[in-house]
């Protein structure tokens, strides 16, 4: 099975590469569902190129288009020839077209979850088109992946297995527009769904309205039907124990959400599912991959849940809105420098004495609270800042690509 990470940078590329993804996906600037991501753009292609290597890449492009969109991405759809995706991720059938037009009939093509592809005769229907996978709606059991497998073989078919999940169905969001005036078809949710709200009670007639917490005095109806109002936070998708069985559905492609979240995250997610992935196929000893898999506790979350694969009862009990966070990310070992020290790109403050913790592909950490940090000058520094060049001194031999992090709970 494949295992396919988000980046949503260059640098996340080169960590879910680094940490065990045998493909990526990044958006396509202005046309993908995460506006906000460092997106990649024309004037990065060596450098994405570089990264790349040998490993697979795919390019989302799958926000939805109202015509203006299409009209622009048509006028730009011939640059798309100089990157080195290998297929591409997109939802509206329109840009699809005009991609194959442009790169020709060999083009992979793989159908977003946000077309909510449920059905094996969507799925033919969808391969009669010209695409070659089809990323299922999430709203698909485990027990109707594998029926869509066996009914259309020669399809590939990819699947979520962790991370955020929308209450919408497939993503199909209006709450951040209407609150907002930011679209999530058109890769700018805000998460409206994650704010907090307070609810109140009008007794004659009995009515009940939310106002969120930075919007005061604006109150909008709760609608009830049989004496219940929807909760709209869900839990965070976590199928690690899971794998075997998605494999023997005949699922090809187990996909990480994220790409909105930390090189952290997307490294020790990453990493994790690497190991649970080579138990099953590469002979990989279960007490070793335990150990990592215990490491998806150690990144921002919610409480997980099996999603839709088992049981609808998992995903339909609400969960609170507060992350669960245990670690925070002090940043990356950018070059070996010898002489036990190395470079670092920092992305939060260190301080001498405190206890950090190094982790690595295959190094699940090792703690140091005796390291020296030196400036350029390699004069002794007490505390570093946020992006401060900085050279870290140690006895620990660390690799360019280590991620430092520090315990906060």
């Amino acid at each position: 099975m494949e295992l396919l990470s988000p980046a949503g940078s260059l640098q996340k590329l080169e960590y879910a590469y680094t940490y065990g993804a045998d493909a990526a996906y990044i958006g396509v600037k202005d046309f993908s569902l995460r506006d906000r991501a460092s997106n990649v753009e024309f004037s990065s292609i060596k450098e994405l190129t570089r990264v790349k290597g040998d490993k697979k890449l795919y390019g989302a492009v799958n926000r939805f288009f109202h015509e203006e969109d299409y009209r622009n991405f048509a006028s730009r759809v011939e640059t798309l020839k100089d990157y080195p995706f290998d297929a591409y991720i997109v939802s509206d059938l329109g840009p699809a077209m005009l991609i194959r037009q442009t790169l020709g009939d060999s083009v992979h093509l793989h159908l977003s979850t946000q077309a909510n592809t449920l059905n094996s005769g969507a799925v033919r229907a969808y391969k009669e088109l010209g695409f070659s996978r089809i990323i299922l709606g999430r709203e698909v059991s485990l027990d109707d992946i594998k029926r869509i497998k066996d009914a259309v073989p020669e399809i590939e078919i990819e699947t979520f297995v962790h991370g955020a999940m929308c209450m919408a169905y497939s993503g199909r969001c209006f709450l951040s527009a209407h609150l907002s005036n930011r679209s999530a078809n058109e890769g700018d949710c805000a998460h409206t769904c994650r704010w907090k709200y307070n609810i109140y009670e009008k007794e004659a007639p009995k009515e009940y309205f939310i106002e969120e917490e930075t919007r005061k005095g604006e109150y909008f109806p709760v609608i009830e039907e049989d004496g219940y109002s929807t909760i709209l936070s869900s839990k965070d998708l976590n199928m690690i124990d899971h794998l075997r069985e998605l494999k023997e559905a005949g699922v090809d492609s187990l996909k990480i959400e994220g790409r909105m979240k930390s090189l952290y995250y997307v490294a020790t997610v990453t990493r994790a599912y690497r190991k649970a992935i080579d138990v099953i196929e590469h002979g990989l000893d279960e007490s070793e991959a335990l150990a990592y898999k215990e490491e998806l506790e150690s990144v921002s979350h919610r409480e997980y849940s099996t999603g839709f694969f088992f049981s609808k009862d998992d995903i339909e009990t609400p969960t609170d809105l507060t992350y669960v966070r245990e670690y925070l990310l002090i940043g990356t070992v950018e070059k070996e420098l010898g002489n036990n020290r190395y470079q670092l790109d920092l992305k939060n403050k260190i301080e001498k004495g405190e206890e950090i913790e190094f982790i690595g592909p295959d190094i699940l950490f090792i703690k140091d609270a005796s390291f020296t940090l030196l400036n350029e000058d390699l004069d002794v520094m007490e505390k570093a800042n946020h992006h401060q060049r900085v050279i870290l001194e140690t006895q620990v031999p660390l690799k360019a690509g280590y991620i430092i992090r520090k315990q906060i709970n």
